[in-house]
C-alpha cells in the first residue's frame, strides 16, 4: 500500500513540475527563450531540452525500455552540454513536443513498473537502482532546473511562481528598488556587526 502511495505521490509531483517548466516559456519571444541569461549560457528552452534528454534516458534505457527516438549517447564527449541549448534549426514547438512525448513514454514506464523494479544506470558510481531512486532523482533534477528557470524568467520580466495561478503579482520598479535597498542595508549591517564581534 505504501509503495503505491509513494509512487503516485512522486509521479504527481513530477507531472506538476514538468508543467511549471513549460509555463516559464509562456509569453516570451523566440530570442528570450533561447538567449544565454548567465555567464555559462543557461537559457530557458535549453533547460527544457536538457530535461527531455535526461528523462528519456532515466525512464527509458535504465529500465530497458528505450525511448523510441534517437538520443545522443550519454558517454559521447562531443555531445557534452549539447542538450543545454537550442540551435537555430530547432523550433520551440519541436522542443516542447519532444518533452511531451518523453513525458508520455516516462509515464508509461512509471505506470508499468513497481516502485522496487530494478534498473541500471551505467554512468552512476552505484549503477544498480530501483524505480524509486529514479523517480526521486528526476523529481529533484526537474525541480532544480525549474528553480533555475524561475530565476531566468525573473531576470526577463520579474515573473516568478510555479503556475499562472500562483504567479507572484507584478510590482513596479519603485517597489523592487526599495526591496533591494532594504536587503542591501541588512547585508551590510550584518557584515559590520560581524566585524565588530568577530563571530558568525
Amino acid at each position: 500500500m505504501i509503495d503505491d502511495f509513494a509512487k503516485e505521490y512522486l509521479h504527481n509531483d513530477l507531472r506538476e513540475i514538468r508543467e511549471a517548466m513549460l509555463w516559464k516559456l509562456d509569453g516570451l519571444g523566440e530570442y528570450d527563450v533561447r538567449r544565454p541569461l548567465t555567464s555559462t549560457g543557461t537559457n530557458l528552452l535549453g533547460l527544457v531540452k536538457h530535461l527531455s534528454m535526461c528523462e528519456a534516458r532515466y525512464f527509458g534505457e535504465v529500465f530497458d525500455r528505450p525511448f523510441p527516438e534517437p538520443l545522443p549517447r550519454w558517454d559521447n564527449a562531443g555531445e557534452h552540454d549539447a542538450d543545454m541549448w537550442v540551435t537555430e534549426h530547432e523550433t520551440r514547438r519541436e522542443i516542447i513536443d519532444l518533452y511531451r512525448r518523453v513525458w508520455k513514454h516516462s509515464d508509461a514506464t512509471i505506470t508499468a513498473l513497481a516502485i522496487d523494479s530494478p534498473g541500471h544506470v551505467p554512468w552512476w558510481p552505484r549503477p544498480d537502482v530501483k524505480l524509486f531512486n529514479i523517480l526521486v532523482h528526476m523529481l529533484t533534477e526537474t525541480s532544480r532546473h525549474a528553480g533555475h528557470a524561475d530565476i531566468l524568467r525573473e531576470q526577463l520580466d520579474e515573473s516568478t511562481g510555479t503556475t499562472a495561478e500562483y504567479a507572484t503579482p507584478q510590482r513596479d520598479a519603485a517597489f523592487w528598488e526599495a526591496q533591494c535597498a532594504e536587503i542591501e542595508r541588512a547585508a551590510k549591517a550584518a557584515v559590520t556587526k560581524l566585524d565588530h564581534t568577530g563571530s558568525q
